[in-house]
Formats: C-alpha cells, structure tokens, sequence
C-alpha cells in the first residue's frame, strides 16, 4: 500500500527550522464537544475615549497621544525589554546561567481608527505602515547594541491581545531570538550548499505544483507551507530574493502594501469575523553582516479551527512530543483560495 498524503498520518519536514510536522489528516472528521470561544462583538466606534491608543488620549502615567491622522509610533509604556539594561552574565555551576538582555519595544498605531484592522483599511493607509516598519527597522537596527528586530502583531482577544484597536508591536534586542536563529542556521547552510536562497528555491517548488499558493502578486506569493502547523497557517515570501525592508523598492513596498490586505481579507471571509492570528516578519538580523542567504518572509500563525468559535490548542503530545495537525495544508490552502477577493462586510 503506498503512503498517501491526504488520508494517512505522515511528518513533514520543515526545512525552514529543520523540525518535524505530525499530520493526521483522517483526524478531521471527528466530532467536537470541546472548547469553544466567545466571538467579540463586530461594531467598535470610530473613537473609544477610553482606549489609550486612540488619537489624544491619555496613556499610563504622563503620557498623551497626539492628535495622529495617519500612522503612530511610541515606545512601549509597559516594555518587556530596556535599553539600560546591565550587560552582565550569571553562571553558577554548569547548570544555572543568566544574562542581562538590552532591548526597546515598540508600539504601531496602524490608524487613528479605533474600528479599522488591516483587511478594512485602505492600499494607501496600508502602505503607510509598511513605511513605518522600514523606518523603525532602520533606526533601530542602526543601533551598535540591536542585532534583530522583531515586527509583528496580535490580532484579536483570542491571541491575547490587550486592545482592540488597530496595532502591531517591535520588540529590538541585543541577541537574535530563538526562531530567527533557528531558521538563520538553515538558510545559511543551504545557501552555501546551493548558492542560492532556501525559500528562493522552495517558492518555485510552490509556484511549479501550485497546490499550497492561496494568493500573489509581482513581488509576493502567500502560500500555506508544505509542513504548516496550524490549520490556516500561511508564508509570504518576496519573489526577489532579499533580505531586509531596506532593500524594497517603491514598487515592492506597494506590492507588500496589497499583499498583506489580500491574505487578511482572504482570513476575514473564512467564518465572516474579524480572524485572530499572530502574524510577523522575519527580516535579515541587523548584526552588521550581510546575510545573503537570508530571505525576506512573514509567518502568519492564526489558531480558528473549525470555526469562529473553535481554536487549535498546542496542548499533550504537541507541547511533549511533536506538534500535530489535522487537515492537511493542501485542504486549507484550497479554501482559502476559494474565498472572494472582497471583504465580506462589502459583498
């Protein structure tokens, strides 16, 4: 009996961080009494004069927002990580070691509309953020203690996400963190094995087979990765091979601009609600080499399951052996191509 991919359970490897997939794909047609979520309400207010992120109010302690049109940044009041941090090491024995990690963490604002999330905003707005995130990679990067700089957002109250209006956070620091480093490791590899980028290679797989590409355009493929995790986990990679939003041109900014609104649209009309997700980018480490092995790409890890209700648990064996998931990404991926390119509030 040969192995078929689609019914029988199988790992896939991710060649990205060089770990391992359990798919059960015969486990999708059980049924569910479990968990199920609350959706929040869909109507927010333009302004919420209790929300700390919205234009001119008050923030903790002292601070005030100013009276923002368009794209706001302040560093966190609340950051996990300081600048004037003690670079200082630790060690008792072999066995208990500690050191002392510099950073700054940033707050994004994508609008001063309490209501909008990316989806709903504007290709212009849009790409008004993508400046913004290649401005703070930028002048944090240049910093001589800041080695990567971590973009992303937590898109719902599923996700954790302490405010519902629209934004995303940076978090900067001296030591590349764990996933980064893991994939840093296998690009460099592969790079000096085949002279050219993984993902440069493994998108032309994709676009050759065309059974995981949910939606593209001239400078960016979304696709559902061959050993994706979570049950509408999707990868945006650059179709030029590059490593950091630095080395974007005008068109390529655009064209992130209107690839990030196609894939969150594409999100949102799955169960017709605003779909929760952690979502961020893996630019190239800002150490001062030149990486060019490194790929530019953004992971976006959404948790819904089933249904608007329903989320995916990393719980058992996928937190004590190897994580798992049910429906294959080809499944997923073919849905999420079905869906229509317009938002489902204007359908």
């Amino acid at each position: 009996m040969a192995l078929d991919l689609d019914n029988h359970p199988h790992r896939r490897w991710n060649s990205l961080t060089g770990e391992w997939v359990q798919v059960s794909p015969h486990r999708a047609k059980r049924p569910w009494q479990g968990k199920q979520e609350e959706t929040p309400g869909e109507e927010k207010p333009k302004y919420d004069p209790e929300c700390y992120l919205c234009p001119g109010n008050n923030r903790a302690g002292d601070a005030k927002n100013p009276e923002f049109e368009s794209t706001f940044v302040f560093t966190n009041d609340f950051s996990a990580l300081k600048p004037d941090t003690p670079s200082e090491t630790i060690k008792d024995g072999d066995l208990l070691y500690a050191k002392g990690e510099k950073g700054i963490c940033r707050v994004i604002c994508f609008s001063p509309r309490h209501d909008l999330t990316l989806p709903e905003m504007e290709l212009s707005q849009i790409r008004e953020v993508v400046d913004l995130w290649t401005k703070e990679y930028t002048e944090l990067g240049d910093r001589d203690y800041i080695n990567y700089v971590q973009i992303f957002e937590n898109k719902g109250e599923i996700m954790g996400c302490s405010n519902p209006h629209p934004h995303g956070q940076i978090w900067a620091q001296q030591t590349i963190p764990d996933e980064p480093s893991k994939e840093l490791k296998r690009q460099i590899n592969y790079y000096e094995e085949h002279d050219k980028t993984l993902l440069g290679d493994y998108l032309d797989l994709e676009l050759e087979r065309d059974e995981r590409v949910v939606v593209e355009n001239e400078h960016f493929v979304v696709v559902v990765p061959y050993w994706a995790f979570w049950p509408f986990e999707t990868l945006l990679i650059s179709r030029r091979p590059f490593s950091r939003f630095t080395d974007m041109s005008d068109a390529e900014k655009d064209g992130l601009a209107d690839i990030v609104k196609q894939i969150t649209v594409k999100y949102d009309n799955i169960f017709e609600v605003s779909f929760p997700y952690s979502a961020g980018f893996h630019p190239a480490p800002t150490d001062g080499k030149e990486h060019p092995e490194w790929h530019f790409h953004m992971h976006f890890y959404p948790p819904l399951l089933r249904s608007a209700t329903v989320k995916k648990f990393r719980v058992g064996y996928e937190m004590l052996g190897t994580p798992q998931r049910d429906i294959t990404p080809e499944a997923s991926a073919d849905l999420i191509k079905s869906l229509s390119d317009t938002h489902y509030k204007k359908q």
